[in-house]
């Protein structure tokens, strides 16, 4: 059974989320603290946490200082946000910071325990809402991907060298003579700039130009 900690600062809503994790009776332990400052002085003079709920708008060290800070002390200590807010900057940073997922107070407490019980299984549960727009944000982070005007048959020759088949066997594959085969290579090469088999599926491995 895990120790659970939750930071909050609204004494209410943190003395009903301790009561409501406490009778589900999954947990060894459930403390509350009002500030992260206060929990941050616990780490050391007891057993540690496998899992803490913070919110992000407290008082005195906000909850993303909060996450960098527990995180440097409790590496393995799963960190789920359990907030109001919901917008981009604050769910953007709490990730980067370390923060394991991002729930929001609206949500059951029986959601609330299940996603501690995911977190500390190594899981990173989100509320749905805060998913789709964390992919949505990683994605416009990601590097466009380069089009090289690859053919269907040119692709599926690099796909084939990707599998490590050598010039003989790819030819074979895809039922291709052996003048058609060295044409395609040499297209291939071409548009990807390189000069050989094993540059050709670095350049597709690195550009996500096939599944490797």
């Amino acid at each position: 059974m895990s120790a659970i900690w939750i930071i909050e600062d609204n004494a209410a809503f943190r003395r009903a989320a301790v009561r409501a994790l406490e009778a589900r009776g999954e947990f060894c332990s459930v403390r509350g603290f009002g500030r992260c400052e206060d929990a941050l002085e616990e780490i050391g003079k007891a057993p540690a946490p496998e899992a803490i709920l913070l919110d992000i708008g407290l008082p005195g060290m906000d909850g993303l200082e909060g996450i960098r800070r527990i995180k440097a002390a409790l590496p393995e200590t799963a960190i789920l946000v359990l907030t109001v807010f919901e917008d981009d900057d604050k769910i953007f940073r709490a990730v980067c910071a370390g923060a394991s997922g991002y729930l929001l107070k609206s949500e059951p407490m029986a959601r609330v325990a299940e996603a501690v019980g995911q977190a500390i299984a190594g899981g990173s549960p989100m509320n749905p809402r805060v998913a789709r727009r964390v992919l949505d944000m990683f994605s416009k982070l990601a590097p466009e991907q380069k089009d090289y005007g690859l053919t269907e048959r040119e692709t599926a020759v690099l796909e084939l060298m990707v599998e490590g088949l050598p010039r003989k066997q790819i030819a074979d594959r895809l039922d291709l003579n052996q003048h058609t085969a060295d044409y395609v290579m040499r297209c291939l090469y071409k548009k990807l700039h390189v000069n050989g088999m094993t540059a050709a599926v670095s350049v597709a491995l690195k550009e996500r130009l096939v599944q490797g």
